[in-house]
């Protein structure tokens, strides 16, 4: 008899791949031994059906499924722990949301597979505001959970979390720390007596912001409920966590970012879900921390872009909040130097009611002025309204060098990041890609910023000219002009990866870019503001709105006494606004002409972007409510991508996310081409 080949003998390349194909075969035949074992064994006497939210990020798929409960794990299956079931042919993870007696589902069920921990992470309320962002945003819930529950970490969830100690809270104190805001002290007194009042608040230039709202969460505390505050960066939560220490005392809170690590993160995230802490404060992921008995949210500064998610379905931490106020009954201030549009329309609909201080102290606080705003100020300086830094800038640094610290806010990083011919102001461009030049530093060639290649000899393509100018200078340009104009003080940047996080009292120069400000013990003596036209050139429906937040929430570093100048048009209403510290009558005026403009918020708008074929598709498959505009599609970008815009009146907002929420899973259950969603942008 002859014997038969051995492949991998002959061909011993095929070894591995033959190797693997066995492997598979070996865990399938587990999975099905596992599976047929499940099938049979017992099920639970009470709640035998679980109803399971399974981590499939397809949005026909989005919605709860109904798994038996085997008797092994009818003390485990609780609702909100994490299990393993079978869906599609393969082991997926997923959430019991439920247990019930029965199911609607005609045929047999099958069997969880097991319990991947008995830790209930995903609490009632918690499940009710996933389904309510991802209904508000036409999302998946599986997209929200990722957001909302951080992952598994064993080893952390082994170690108990030990009760907070009881808090001793003033309210008498908490109540006095308001006294300058028209119904401030009210306020506190109904969150410390379990109320839930609203309020949009205009902190005012000076302020401790953070020890203010500690006072808050202080005040709900000691009614017996939690609170939640999200602010829009590290920087923030560690001022706001130092607040809440030096009132409370260590213990009794936790800060939740994404900088602490995944067991540091995990350990908070369950020492806040077991209930032994119900004071939170963190970024925009904290939005959905599991507080129990939950009577505060608080969302500070909420016009700054990083409360706006950048993964799906793109939920915004003001609104997220707003959410969990109405779902919860809890209280709500929606905070800031500046205010937003949308703060200003839960005024005048009635939602929330206004904490702010009186004018008359603002004035007595800072002061606030425009070069060039006088005919003083031109007969002295002919260029003040011309000049990038002029003679009332120089005044105004000397004088604040005298008596401390002071801040200069330029819009933009780096050193010159955009050159142009000196003589016939062409922008310099890249010989070898036509991309634009840039200096990185005083002895450095001019370089490309898309190609990096280097053009020392660069000429211009106009005139010939060799000489260049940057009309766009960045903070380390900046600080290196300031040198030179003031000799033996020191000046700092804080930008990008080098953020000065606080300073002392002595004299130096901070140049900071907005959002890397840093504090200075006291106060700074004075702030100014470079570049403002910058700031106001964005081609962006919030521009106004945005370039009015970052000055005024770098004016509001100043010390009580100091001063502020802007370089810029003294004619622009921000710049306006600024002077008179009026965020109010800012927003109420952005507010009116968006209602005229039908924009958000007196309208609901979403975008739809992709490939043209997919986006015409999705266009052609949407149910859209009455009464809908559809704008574009236009070209967006450079990768030929379009968007189309979707506009209804804010009281059809809901059935238009309803409606983008079904072609989601329209498209999703025919795999057509992939669009993104969005269901009012933060930026458009």
């Amino acid at each position: 008899m002859s014997q038969q080949p051995d492949p991998a003998a002959e061909q011993p390349e095929l070894l591995p791949g033959m190797v693997r194909a066995t492997a598979r075969d070996a865990r399938r035949q587990a999975a099905r031994s596992r599976q047929r074992t499940a099938a049979q064994a017992p099920l639970a006497d009470r709640a035998p059906v679980a109803q399971v939210l399974v981590d499939v990020p397809l949005a026909h798929l989005d919605r709860p499924f109904d798994y038996a409960v085997p008797a092994s794990m009818a003390d485990d299956a609780s609702p909100g722990v994490r299990v393993k079931v079978r869906f599609a042919g393969q082991d997926v993870d997923g959430y019991v949301v439920a247990r019930a007696e029965r199911s609607d589902h005609p045929g047999a069920l099958a069997p969880l597979l097991r319990v991947v921990s008995a830790e209930p992470v995903l609490s009632t309320a918690v499940a009710e505001l996933t389904a309510a962002v991802a209904a508000r945003y036409a999302g998946t819930r599986s997209d929200v959970l990722r957001l909302a529950v951080p992952p598994r970490h064993a080893t952390t969830e082994k170690e108990p979390s030990p009760p907070a100690p009881r808090p001793e809270v003033d309210l008498g104190a908490a109540a006095d720390a308001w006294a300058d805001h028209t119904h401030g002290p009210a306020f506190v007194r109904a969150l410390g007596a379990g109320g839930a009042p609203r309020a949009v608040w205009s902190a005012p230039p000076t302020a401790d912001w953070a020890a203010l709202l500690a006072q808050a969460a202080a005040a709900t505390h000691h009614s017996g409920r939690g609170a939640l505050l999200c602010v829009p960066d590290g920087k923030d939560v560690a001022r706001l966590d130092a607040a809440l220490t030096a009132l409370l005392g260590p213990g009794h809170h936790v800060a939740l970012t994404a900088e602490s690590g995944p067991s540091a993160r995990y350990r908070d995230f369950l020492a806040v879900s077991r209930g032994a802490r119900r004071v939170v404060v963190g970024t925009r992921a904290a939005a959905f921390a599991p507080v129990s008995d939950l009577g505060l949210v608080v969302v500070w500064d909420d016009g700054d872009d990083l409360h706006a998610e950048p993964r799906a379905p793109y939920p915004h931490t003001r609104e997220v909040l707003l959410l969990r106020a109405e779902q919860e009954g809890a209280a709500a201030i929606v905070g800031g130097f500046a205010r937003t549009v949308e703060a200003a329309y839960l005024l005048e609909s009635g939602w929330a009611r206004e904490l702010s201080v009186d004018r008359r102290v603002i004035r007595e606080r800072v002061q606030v002025g425009v070069t060039g705003a006088s005919d003083h100020d031109l007969a002295r300086d002919v260029h003040s309204r011309n000049s990038r830094m002029p003679h009332q800038v120089h005044t105004t640094i000397r004088a604040g060098l005298e008596i401390g610290p002071v801040l200069v806010q330029t819009p933009r990083s780096g050193y010159a990041a955009a050159l142009a011919c000196e003589r016939c102001r062409t922008p310099a461009r890249c010989r070898s890609c036509r991309g634009p030049l840039r200096l990185t530093g005083v002895a450095t060639a001019p370089a490309c910023r898309w190609c990096g290649v280097e053009e020392p000899a660069w000429a211009c393509g106009e005139c010939g000219h060799r000489g260049l100018r940057a009309p766009v200078v960045g903070d380390s340009r900046t600080a290196e002009e300031l040198g030179r104009s003031f000799p033996g003080v020191p000046v700092q940047a804080s930008s990008g990866d080098h953020v000065v996080v606080r300073v002392g009292t002595e004299p130096r120069i901070v140049v900071a870019t907005p959002g890397a400000e840093p504090v200075a013990e006291g106060g700074f003596a004075a702030v100014v503001l470079l570049d403002t036209w910058l700031a106001l050139s964005r081609e962006d429906l919030r521009s106004a709105e945005e370039a009015l937040r970052r000055w005024m929430n770098a004016v509001a570093l100043l010390r009580p006494g100091g001063r502020a100048v802007a370089v810029g048009d003294p004619h622009h209403p921000a710049l306006q606004a600024l002077v008179r510290w009026d965020p109010a009558g800012f927003a109420a005026r952005e507010s009116a002409e968006r209602v005229s403009a039908h924009l958000p918020p007196a309208s609901r708008i979403a975008s739809i972007t992709g490939d043209p074929g997919a986006v015409d598709d999705a266009l052609t498959l949407l149910s859209l409510p009455e009464p809908a505009e559809v704008l574009g599609p236009v070209a967006v970008g450079g990768d030929g991508e379009v968007r189309a815009v979707i506009r209804v009146p804010r009281a059809a907002g809901a059935r238009l996310s309803a409606a983008l929420g079904e072609l989601q899973r329209a498209r999703s259950s025919r795999k057509l081409d992939a669009v993104r969603v969005q269901v009012d942008p933060a930026s458009m």
